[in-house]
């Protein structure tokens, strides 16, 4: 039978098991490889032991479609028979693969995993995450739409208000960079306008007869009884 062949790819490597100059090693098959911080404070589910074997999580990107065995094959030629495990095709988009690096993908973050720093990601001949997303229209629609929500519940009033929040907080709503965010909201700039511009009249002349949980417009009691709360 034909194996599945594909171009993205993530496997294990084990410290133990590789050579000190690995990540020079990895630099000669010359494609774009992402290398987590080395995980070592991941909670283990065996009886009396508190952690996982430490290892890296890699993230491999092939020049062409190939199969996990060829992967598997190139990199113990490079760092030893050992060096290698669960090697696998990418079937979630990249997007969560590379955010599971740090376990900052949303099912880690919905399993309470150990959160890793990101400075610590190492990448190899270029990596760039954004090169590899791609997006279907009902991605880009919830994308879309997600966007216009957190403008209207955080208050934003301007693209670089935008930047900075998603920035800080994009991995909490599954957000990916904002290069990937323009490209999706160039097409609909017209709509984004329309709520940035709410943003900015409200922030500017702030409007007291509105319910901030509803949206209603308050009558003269309820804005009266809302002053005096």
């Amino acid at each position: 039978m034909a194996k599945d062949k594909s171009r993205y790819f993530t496997f294990l490597l084990y410290p133990e098991s590789i050579p000190e100059d690995w990540k020079s090693k990895l630099e000669l098959i010359g494609v774009p490889i992402a290398v987590s911080p080395l995980h070592d404070k991941d909670k283990s589910t065996v009886p009396g032991q508190d952690f996982k074997k430490p290892h890296y999580h890699v993230v491999y990107v092939a020049k062409n479609p190939v199969t996990a065995d060829s992967v598997r094959y190139k990199i113990k030629q490079l760092l030893g028979d050992q060096s290698i495990a669960k090697v696998q095709i990418v079937i979630r988009s990249m997007t969560s693969m590379y955010l599971y690096l740090t376990h900052e993908s949303k099912d880690a973050i919905e399993k309470k995993k150990h959160k890793y720093n990101k400075q610590d990601i190492t990448l190899i001949n270029n990596f760039d995450i954004d090169r590899y997303i791609s997006l279907d229209v009902e991605d880009k629609d919830d994308m879309l739409n997600t966007v216009c929500d957190l403008i209207d519940e955080y208050g934003i009033a301007n693209i670089r208000e935008l930047k900075r929040f998603v920035r800080v907080h994009g991995n909490e709503y599954g957000l990916p960079s904002m290069k990937i965010i323009n490209s999706v909201l160039r097409a609909h700039t017209a709509l984004v306008r329309l709520y940035f511009d709410a943003v900015y009249q409200e922030r500017r002349y702030g409007r007291g007869d509105i319910d901030k949980e509803t949206g209603e417009i308050l009558n003269d009691k309820e804005i009266r009884d809302e002053k005096q709360k």
